[in-house]
């Protein structure tokens, strides 16, 4: 059973126990995230989820990796477009000190103006090494095309150029904007004692301000674009979008099993059409993006730079087909099964519950039981995924992004 609770501060923890296991969980979510920044800032979040780990008033970074091997733990981070998550997997006796490790960060970080300028070049590492990986590339490219200025499209890493204009000043008003009380949600599953996590936090985090700064978003109108990157590389990247629906849309689950069908899995339209009938692509697939307000839908294949208008042609075929024709009731059960026994998978693992307790809280402020859910994806009919196919089926709509060694007219063989 999953237990919410409001700490006197204004913060959330949110609680799943499982006894029958012997470790836990426990990320601590914060409501910012790369949407949240501006251009002379960007990147700013992810700058500051990795000084979190450089360093605090009363540890080392060293040492703060030292005391988490002593407890057994697995600790990281992470930056999205919409939160940032500091995360720790524990034995279950281990897991409150592993919980105060993650509070002196959050709390007592230095943010050391040596330990920024070192950050900021492993960063600049970060960011040449998705230049370096073409299929990144190509999906942050895509998704800053699709999103057309809106603060979903922000890249999660910044620019050299915004990091090298990010001080020590600049870092700290914006974590003492964002890291508000009301935006933190503390999210923990396995074993462990829900008394004393909920003690351990009330209180503590009355040094962060009580409510973050915000500012009125403002929803850009979808406007169609194209990049194309020349680079020295063997095989050309293609990623095509299109908006979609919200995290919190009710036709969210048509989507999910829209994308199951399209180019989901190994059995997908996507999978078997390109590569085992065509030989076109070693890899090709679909995605959802989804976010709390805004989702888009894409597609994704890597192929031979001869190969590249018989996989377009191949992937319009695929989309006029599902606009106009829908799904088989075959594929629908089929997919539903893919689907549900994902989620289930997922339930047994106390990461993936912490992560979706948390992140659904956070960004929805809700928590869906097992039972909703699947109920959700049982509802789903062939009409539903008609309706959604509606919205993405129109492939002279999608945006479009290759890295490709050989340049070519992408927008001219999308839209024909």
């Amino acid at each position: 059973m999953v237990i919410t609770k409001k700490l006197s501060c204004g913060a959330t923890v949110i609680m799943e126990k499982t006894d029958y296991v012997q470790s836990a969980a426990l990320g601590i979510w914060i409501k910012a995230g790369a949407a949240d920044e501006h251009d002379d800032v960007s990147g700013v979040s992810h700058y500051i989820e990795h000084m979190m780990f450089k360093g605090t008033e009363s540890r080392t970074a060293k040492e703060i990796a030292s005391d988490v091997d002593k407890i057994g733990g697995m600790f990281n981070a992470f930056t999205g477009k919409e939160a940032t998550c500091y995360y720790i997997k524990t034995l279950s006796s281990n897991i409150y000190q592993g919980a105060e490790i993650l509070l002196d960060m959050l709390l007592n970080s230095k943010f050391d103006t040596e330990e920024m300028d070192k950050e900021r070049q492993v960063i600049f590492e970060e960011i040449k090494m998705v230049k370096d990986t073409p299929d990144d590339d190509v999906y942050d490219t895509i998704s800053e095309l699709v999103s057309s200025g809106n603060p979903l499209g922000r890249n999660i890493l910044g620019t050299p150029e915004s990091l090298l204009g990010i001080d020590r000043n600049k870092m700290l008003a914006y974590f003492n904007d964002k890291y508000a009380r009301d935006s933190i949600v503390i999210a923990v599953a396995g074993n462990f004692d829900e008394d004393k996590i909920v003690e351990m936090f009330e209180g503590r985090l009355n040094k962060l301000r009580d409510k973050k700064v915000t500012e009125t978003l403002e929803l850009k109108p979808y406007k169609q674009s194209f990049d194309v990157k020349v680079r020295d590389i063997e095989q050309t990247h293609i990623c095509l979008a299109t908006p979609s629906v919200s995290l919190a849309d009710e036709r969210y689950y048509s989507f999910v099993l829209l994308n199951s069908i399209f180019g989901g899995s190994m059995s997908s339209r996507l999978f078997q059409n390109i590569r085992e009938e065509k030989g076109l692509a070693y890899s090709v697939c679909s995605m959802n993006v989804f976010s709390s307000y805004w989702g888009f839908f894409s597609i994704y294949a890597g192929v031979a730079h001869e190969k590249v208008k018989d996989t377009i042609d191949a992937i319009k075929f695929e989309l006029e087909l599902l606009k106009n024709k829908g799904v088989t009731a075959e594929e629908l059960a089929m997919a539903k099964e893919q689907v549900k026994s994902s989620y289930i998978f997922g339930l047994e693992n106390i990461n993936s519950r912490m992560f979706s307790i948390g992140k659904n809280e956070l960004l929805l402020g809700k928590v869906f039981s097992p039972e909703e859910v699947l109920n959700g994806f049982d509802k789903v009919t062939q009409e539903d995924i008609l309706n959604a196919a509606s919205m993405v089926g129109n492939h002279s709509a999608y945006c479009g992004a290759s890295v490709t060694g050989n340049d070519f007219d992408l927008e001219g063989m999308v839209k024909a």
